[in-house]
């Protein structure tokens, strides 16, 4: 099954493959056909039966040393990857006058590098999603700090927004009030390129004839709305993100693609209070 989550992409049909081995997809029985012995009938003249076992031959008995995936393992990555974010950030917003705006645009850059190359090519480990919420934790003190010298306490009031819509779509998607079929799916991926098209195009527009030729982001009522849209988008990308980890598990995937699990609940939800924070900040203008 595909993942439903476009940041993981080809990493959920590909985790655990490695060391140059064929892997079978999980919870998928061995395929036996051509080019190996049949099951069921005697094979002659293929192997000698008084020849003695090698001793690197392992029983198909023997018990495996992969360790499969866990609920516990999704939810320990995740909250060690929130935690480091979260740790960098008030690190940066602890530092003295504005010094954290030196560091805050080198650090979306690389993290947004970091991030296309865990994406394209399905890193799933401690380092690399432990270094991007560093990297971006880095970026959203700065950010935060900028907002909340504005605006006095919209930093704690985009915190709870965001953690409230997590815990909401977690219980949406816990009691099955609304299902991740394949055309919530295609809807939610339909919308989130579209959006991004449109973001696209107005910088794009933007860098030729200046300001912000769309509104998406000039704090009127359109603005308002596109904020809204993208919160909504990132709500539902959140039900992807769980669904995504409940398949891994249906389908035994190896300990360590909780990593790549974290990093993709790390980026929905940091998109989700970025866009929460800029909303609050509209509303506070008008």
């Amino acid at each position: 099954m595909p993942s439903h989550n476009p940041v993981f992409g080809r990493g959920f049909a590909n985790a655990g493959a490695g060391n140059g081995q064929q892997r079978t997809p999980w919870g998928g029985a061995p395929q036996y056909g051509y080019g190996g012995p049949q099951y069921g009938a005697p094979q002659y003249g293929t192997q000698d039966p008084y020849a003695a076992p090698s001793p690197y031959a392992q029983s198909p008995y023997a018990p495996t040393t992969t360790r499969y995936m866990t609920m516990d393992d999704v939810v320990q990555k995740t909250g060690l990857s929130f935690l480091v974010t979260v740790l960098a950030a008030a690190a940066v917003w602890a530092m003295p006058g504005q010094a954290a705006w030196g560091l805050a645009l080198p650090a979306v850059l690389v993290a947004f590098v970091l991030g296309l190359v865990i994406s394209f090519k399905q890193i799933a480990n401690p380092v690399a999603t432990l270094a991007y919420g560093a990297l971006y934790g880095v970026a959203l003190g700065a950010i935060s700090e900028a907002f909340n010298s504005v605006y006095p306490g919209i930093v704690v009031q985009a915190l709870i927004g965001t953690f409230g819509v997590f815990a909401g779509m977690l219980v949406v998607y816990k009691t099955g009030a609304i299902r991740v079929t394949p055309k919530l799916t295609r809807w939610v991926i339909g919308v989130m390129f579209g959006a991004l098209a449109l973001l696209l195009v107005n910088f794009l527009v933007g860098i030729f004839a200046g300001g912000d030729p769309l509104g998406l982001r000039s704090g009127g009522p359109v603005a308002i709305g596109f904020s809204l849209l993208m919160i909504g988008v990132a709500a539902f990308s959140l039900l992807l993100d769980f669904d995504m980890a409940d398949e891994a598990i249906r389908r035994g995937a190896p300990a360590k693609f909780a990593w790549y699990i974290a990093f993709g609940l790390l980026v929905t939800v940091v998109w989700l209070y970025l866009e929460i924070l800029r909303l609050l900040s509209y509303f506070q203008d008008n």
